[in-house]
Formats: structure tokens, C-alpha cells, sequence
């Protein structure tokens, strides 16, 4: 179903405040120059808390119309449970592949409801989806069999970074469906998921969103090559360089996961505004610091490549 890092694009707003279909357009039509495993549009990086019905949908046709095909669509959902089923619906009218599914608005549910609110959202449309384990929700390993055993559950994103729960997770789904006719993924939903690559490869969960491919491919998939090549070197040598600084700049403020992004991705000279709030733009000592690392990690590649 995928192959390669997942592409997580931003929401560019112009300067008015408004979606701008143009330059996502553009932006994702960049993207796949580099041969992303798919597409994720309107997810957490693509600020989907803020995005409104419409301009939801419109995202979903730009990026379907655009990716035309080449890698699967997928399109965030959650939040309040009736306005998750209606964007499920309106991904599915827009010609999304898949859905991810994003934890529900502010609430923490148990187990047991946040099966059902899975299973609410996934019978709205007939779309794939993809459980995120972040934030609001936390599925044990028993909840997490019961949502892979829904028929439209497809795959399973972590993003608490519980390895040990996950080992089980993941040990517990995959006996669960040894003998389902369905394929099934797990991926690492970790923000700057590069810097964990590692340890969740050791517990067989080897996809990846990658929100640096927005803003720097060249580098994420260069990280991705070195992994998959069992060059420890290279890898080592852009985490050190590039993802544990970006990190290290990543923590300074609540929301930089995003707002770095599209930082980064308006220094490479595509204007994709900023952020709308609660969200804020980067104060102007950390977009100085963002282009010296974002420098870094293309310097490295290119060494690279000269070798």
C-alpha cells in the first residue's frame, strides 16, 4: 500500500488568510518530484484544527487532481465525532484514497470509546483508515486488535512513543490478523520521526511521516535511502546534523512541529504564509537558527552525493 517516506503537506494561506489551491498545488507537485509513498493532505502538519469543511475539500480535490494517481491520497479526519463523519464523506466525494484518522477534540476517552468513535467515523464513508495513537487517544493493545478488526481499518500510527506498548501493539494486531485478508500497516507518527527511526525499525514498524520532506526532500530522502541501505554512517550523520538541532529548536515553542515547517518551506521560496492561530509564526532568532540547520543538512547531502 506504501512504500517510501509519507508526505505530509502544509496549508498554504495567502495573504488575506485564505486556503490558497494554487500554491498547495505547487507544493505538492515539488513533492513528488522526489518520490514520496504517498500523500497526506489536511493532516496535522496540514493544520487540519483549522481548516473549515470547504476549504477541507478543496484541499483533498487539489491534491487528488494533482498527484493524479502516481501515490495514494490520504486525508485527515477527527475532532467532534459528526463533523469527523463529515469530513470523512467529503474526503471520499473528493476522490481521496484513504483517511487518517486524528483524535477526537479535547476529550480523553477510554478504550472502549475510542473504538467506537473509530468505528463511527470509519462506517461514515467507505474509505481505508488509519488510526493515529496521539494525543487525546491511546489505545492499548486490546483496543488497538478491536479497531485492526474493523473492516476498514487499514493501518495503525503511533505517536506516543511508548515502545514498549507499541511492542505489544504490534505483536497483538499482527497475531489478531494472521489469518485476515486484509493488508495492515503500522507507522511512526512521531514528530521529526527520523530521530526514531531506529528504534522503531527494531520493533518492525518501518513507515514514517516525514514532515521535513515539505521543506528540505532532498535531505529526508536521502535519511531514508541511508536506512534502507543499513548505511548507519549517513544516518547517523544526519540526525546528528540536521534532525537532533531541528528537534532541539522544535521544543522551544508549542506548535514549531508546524510552524517551522512552513518556515522552512517560505525560505526555500515558496510563499506559503503562516500559521493560523492558536499556531504562531517563529520569532526571528529561530528562523535564523532554522536556516543554519536546514543549510547544514544540504550541505551534508551534497558531500554526500560528491562521494
Amino acid at each position: 500500500m506504501f512504500d517510501g517516506v509519507l508526505f505530509f503537506p502544509v496549508t498554504p494561506f495567502d495573504r488575506s488568510g485564505s486556503v490558497c489551491r494554487q500554491t498547495f498545488a505547487e507544493h505538492v507537485r515539488a513533492g513528488l518530484e522526489f518520490g514520496p509513498g504517498g500523500v497526506f493532505v489536511a493532516c496535522g502538519t496540514g493544520e487540519f484544527h483549522a481548516l473549515e469543511p470547504g476549504e477541507y475539500a478543496d484541499l483533498v480535490r487539489a491534491a487528488v487532481r494533482t498527484v493524479d494517481g502516481r501515490v495514494p491520497v490520504y486525508a485527515g479526519t477527527g475532532g467532534p465525532l459528526p463533523l469527523a463523519r463529515q469530513f470523512a464523506r467529503a474526503a471520499r466525494d473528493a476522490g481521496a484514497d484513504g483517511l487518517l484518522l486524528l483524535p477526537p477534540y479535547l476529550v480523553s476517552g477510554p478504550p472502549a470509546g475510542l473504538v467506537a468513535y473509530t468505528r463511527s467515523v470509519a462506517e461514515a464513508s467507505d474509505l481505508p483508515l488509519i488510526v493515529y495513537n496521539r494525543g487525546t487517544a491511546r489505545f492499548d493493545p486490546a483496543s488497538a486488535v478491536e479497531v485492526a478488526l474493523l473492516p476498514r481499518v487499514v493501518g495503525f500510527k503511533d505517536g506516543h512513543g511508548d515502545l514498549e506498548e507499541l511492542s505489544r501493539t504490534v505483536a497483538s494486531v499482527r497475531a489478531a490478523l494472521r489469518d485476515a485478508d486484509k493488508p495492515f500497516h503500522f507507522f511512526n507518527g512521531m514528530p521529526t520521526a527520523e530521530a526514531t527511526v531506529p528504534a522503531y525499525r527494531g520493533i518492525g514498524v518501518g513507515l514514517y511521516s516525514s514532515a521535513v520532506f515539505c521543506f528540505a526532500p532532498e535531505v529526508s530522502t536521502a535519511y531514508h535511502r541511508a536506512v534502507a541501505a543499513g548505511d548507519d554512517t549517513v544516518a547517523e550523520r544526519l540526525r546528528t546534523d540536521f534532525f537532533h538541532p531541528l528537534i532541539a529548536l522544535r521544543d522551544q515553542v508549542p506548535g514549531y512541529a508546524v510552524s517551522l515547517v512552513k518556515a522552512a518551506v517560505r525560505q526555500r521560496g515558496l510563499d506559503v504564509g503562516g500559521v493560523r492561530p492558536p499556531l504562531v509564526d517563529p520569532a526571528p532568532e529561530h528562523l535564523e537558527e532554522l536556516r543554519r540547520i536546514t543549510a547544514a543538512g544540504l550541505a551534508l547531502c551534497t558531500r554526500e552525493a560528491a562521494r
